[in-house]
């Protein structure tokens, strides 16, 4: 794992001390090694930050020349089946100097073009600069694991790993995006190519564009889209089960390939565990596994059910305690986050990947199964809600939803999933996953905002994929928390805390051939009913788990934060939200939402929400949107 910065232009020459800071501010990302090139007409220049885990030798150095040295590239990520491609474009005449998967996406533009996309089977963000062609060529994985930050100002593009790397430049304009904000306070994240600085975005999960320097114009494009969803008659469960169990053993053998230790974050759920269960196969040393743990805490801790599957398959297990001085971490996270996240479980994420990188430089990961194969409790709720629109007319549904809207109290208990159950499916599934709906929103916004133009429409990117009327319902769902809330919020999460530890993580479950195996051809009944979910991954698990194991349980990592809140958390929190930025937000509003919480009221992800983006706001110094 990497981090990548990039600058090109047509006629302004780089500041290298510049662009080295750039780079520098991202050493994190990359501990072993650094690197920068100029072109030589010194408006166009690469750096990277490098961690070693293919080819350790200075072969490895980035950035990289081609053969020919008018193709060079920083590359962040890994291509699992670079020994493939490599034996196939050695079969057409290539040459190789190294052992490295860079060399081998040098090679494969060389004779793909473009098109080399297609071919790998990989998570990745690179920038390719080509002399010739005068193009800067980025492109970012298909699922989304590795992020990429551009932005075109001025006449020149700039590119990184992180946006913390573009804020180094001192020129660099830091307004707040005001809708891009309004995406926050409804999500907990911004989703999509939005950023929260305006004229900043993000390359889109399976996007790649492309820079003409010499014209400055630039063309993106989707070299990648989820298949249709399964038409007419589908294989068997038992033959779709072993053709699951087929391609997931192939996808972690693919990413137990490296050249450091390798270790598994094994939580003792039904994905981690699969992950652990086809690592112990595909290895001959006894697996790695890492899991956190809060004793005490009830369905919080997962620390036995990890435990049980590590005796199971015999893993050499690690634990690590979690305490509630963790709280002392939060301004580091929200500095290392580039931009405001509300996700909680950035902590213990953080805190077990610190514990992994002193065993292993690698760790698998078991993000994917929720969104691919129905694990989300929305997704039984959805097909609840289609018997309740059926048995409740719609005005009646409407009025409800409007009082829940404007007169119960923000944070109280069932207050958003009566909003949702007024709506169609698009507004539905959205109200009851928001931080702040629209009139909450209304309430927290400071008057300067309030009154001076601030937009407070609904954020659309989440709505607009819940609006394919020819796909189920739950394909819309799960394909919108797939495009959006597991890449925007659940990825960066793991890619910016376990970079922080300077580890590494790999996600099996995103490579794409079981994503287009899940969203291609499992159908509904095998994912979510209103009953049950993930159906065929657990029939898959029964057969390889323990059986003294839950399958039912759906936790996954987070906070016991209602408890923590009520100790050393919740006086950090207080007093951080005391001083907050009367010109953004309402201090009568989160008044409010403190003392809804104490008396009992659910606003403890509002609360930290709104800590993280102070903290980050503090950090960062950014202009308001109006």
């Amino acid at each position: 794992m990497c981090g990548i910065v990039g600058i090109a232009s047509r006629s302004s020459p780089v500041n290298l001390e510049r662009l080295a800071r750039m780079r520098d501010v991202m050493s994190h990302r990359g501990p072993d090694d650094a690197g920068v090139w100029l072109a030589d007409n010194t408006c166009t220049a690469l750096a990277h930050r490098r961690l070693a885990v293919i080819d350790l030798t200075a072969g490895g150095h980035q950035p990289m020349l081609d053969k020919n040295k008018d193709v060079c590239i920083v590359f962040n990520g890994e291509i699992y089946n670079y020994r493939e491609l490599r034996r196939e474009l050695e079969q057409v005449g290539h040459r190789f100097m190294t052992t490295s998967d860079t060399e081998v996406i040098l090679c494969a533009y060389r004779e793909w073009g473009l098109e080399c996309l297609r071919r790998f089977n990989g998570m990745f963000a690179f920038g390719m600069y080509d002399k010739t062609k005068q193009h800067l060529f980025l492109a970012r994985d298909r699922a989304g694991e590795k992020p990429l930050f551009y932005a075109h100002l001025s006449g020149r593009l700039l590119f990184a790993s992180e946006l913390k790397a573009l804020m180094a430049d001192p020129s660099f304009p830091r307004k707040m995006d005001a809708t891009a904000l309004q995406c926050y306070l409804a999500y907990g994240y911004v989703p999509g190519d939005r950023c929260i600085l305006a004229g900043v975005k993000k390359l889109e999960p399976g996007e790649a564009l492309l820079y003409d320097v010499a014209t400055d114009r630039i063309r993106t494009w989707r070299y990648w889209n989820l298949p249709p969803p399964p038409d007419g008659l589908t294989p068997s469960v038992e033959e779709l089960s072993e053709e699951l169990e087929s391609i997931l053993l192939d996808a972690v053998r693919l990413r137990m390939i490296a050249d450091v230790p390798v270790g598994v974050l094994l939580s003792g759920g039904i994905d981690s565990s699969l992950i652990t269960a086809m690592a112990a196969r595909v290895t001959a040393t006894t697996v790695k596994t890492f899991t956190i743990s809060f004793p005490g805490h009830g369905t919080f801790d997962e620390g036995p059910y990890a435990k049980m599957v590590a005796n199971h398959f015999g893993t050499d297990h690690l634990e690590l305690v979690a305490e509630p001085a963790s709280v002392k971490l939060l301004p580091d996270l929200a500095r290392q986050y580039d931009e405001p996240m509300a996700d909680s479980s950035m902590v213990p994420m953080y805190l077990v990947s610190r514990l992994v990188r002193r065993h292993a430089t690698v760790a698998l990961g078991g993000d994917g199964g929720d969104e691919l194969f129905g694990g989300y409790p929305h997704y039984s709720w959805i097909q609840r809600q289609e018997q309740l629109r059926r048995l409740v007319p719609k005005p009646l549904r409407a009025a409800i939803g409007y009082l829940a809207s404007e007169w119960m109290p923000v944070g109280l208990r069932g207050r958003n999933h009566l909003i949702g159950a007024a709506a169609d499916l698009s507004m539905s599934i959205a109200h009851v996953n928001l931080y702040f709906d629209r009139a909450a929103r209304k309430r927290l916004l400071a008057p300067l905002l309030r009154d001076g133009g601030m937009p407070l429409e609904e954020p659309e990117q989440y709505r607009q994929l819940l609006c394919n009327p020819v796909y189920s319902e739950l394909r819309q769902a799960s394909e919108a928390d797939f495009r959006t809330t597991m890449v925007d919020a659940y990825l960066v999460k793991v890619d910016r805390a376990s970079m922080l530890a300077s580890l590494e993580v790999r996600v099996p479950m995103l490579d794409h051939r079981l994503v287009e195996f899940a969203f291609g051809k499992v159908p509904d009944r095998l994912k979510a009913t209103a009953s049950e979910r993930k159906v065929l991954l657990r029939r898959l698990a029964s057969r390889l788990l323990p059986t003294a194991l839950d399958l039912t349980r759906k936790q996954g990592l987070s906070l016991p934060l209602a408890s923590w809140l009520k100790g050393e958390w919740g006086l950090f929190m207080r007093d951080v939200l005391r001083e907050a930025d009367h010109r953004l937000f309402d201090p009568g509003m989160i008044r409010s939402l403190l003392e809804g919480q104490q008396r009992g009221f659910s606003n403890t992800a509002r609360l930290f929400a709104l800590t993280m983006f102070e903290l980050w706001r503090r950090e960062y110094h950014v202009q308001l949107p109006v």
